[in-house]
């Protein structure tokens, strides 16, 4: 889980909580994730710090989970988020396969859910109903398959759906995603975001490797701006809490 960015966007100044701090019906986002990861059957949690660090290690102090997360720190967190990846390369070399995740997102659990259970060994999440423009990162699908994965798509596509922020990967993707992050690193492509190193990997794959799960009617929302607060607050929090039968 990455949760080392500054969370500029936001405009709250140089003092405000790191975005995985902001409180939802009294929770904060980092509570809500290790309440639906423990409940899944998720083992533990390699969770990249930077921003106030401090204050993330004392929450993971207060939810009782120094146990079940493993920090690691990112110095460079003023740099793109490929660095934050990049900082726990040697986690996706263990072995095994892997969850990849976003901190600044409020979802429902069956999300997750459907990601843990999915029958797809590298699996992308996707959100078809989703206002386009260049933020959100879009999943491109044609004939069933993935094509590009990319905010300004190039790939001629029969539909596309929004990126969650989560992903399953197998051993064999992480290793080749764990050689991609040094090679751009290497090269001082240090301000990209991580998102262009799963793609890296995603276009230079056979056609079959990976597969997605559309998570369509189910509520969540990354939060970026003072607008997506205040949304998941009146909109999103309200769903997750009472969800429709």
């Amino acid at each position: 889980m990455l949760a080392a960015g500054v969370g500029a966007r936001l405009g709250a100044g140089a003092e405000a909580p790191p975005k995985a701090l902001l409180e939802f019906g009294g929770k904060s986002l980092l509570r809500r994730h290790l309440d639906i990861l423990r409940a899944a059957g998720v083992s533990e949690l390699a969770l990249v710090l930077g921003y106030r660090a401090d204050m993330i290690e004392r929450e993971i102090a207060a939810c009782g989970a120094n146990d079940f997360v493993r920090p690691t720190l990112n110095p460079d967190y003023r740099n793109g988020s490929i660095v934050s990846l990049w900082a726990v390369r040697d986690e996706l070399r263990r072995g095994g396969d892997v969850l990849l995740m976003d901190a600044d997102v409020l979802y429902d659990p069956r999300i997750m859910a459907r990601l843990v259970a999915t029958r797809h060994a590298n699996c992308f999440l996707m959100d078809r109903d989703f206002e386009p423009g260049d933020e959100p990162v879009k999943l491109c699908i044609r004939d069933g398959r993935i094509v590009d994965f990319e905010k300004q798509v190039e790939h001629v596509h029969d539909y596309a759906g929004e990126s969650v922020g989560f992903f399953r990967f197998g051993e064999t993707v992480c290793r080749a995603l764990a050689d991609t992050l040094d090679s751009s690193v290497a090269a001082g492509r240090t301000k990209d975001m991580y998102e262009r190193a799963i793609r890296d990997v995603l276009l230079a794959a056979p056609p079959d490797r990976f597969g997605f799960e559309d998570i369509t009617g189910l509520p969540w929302i990354e939060i970026d701006f003072p607008e997506d607060v205040e949304r998941a607050r009146r909109e999103i929090l309200p769903l997750i809490e009472e969800p429709a039968a």
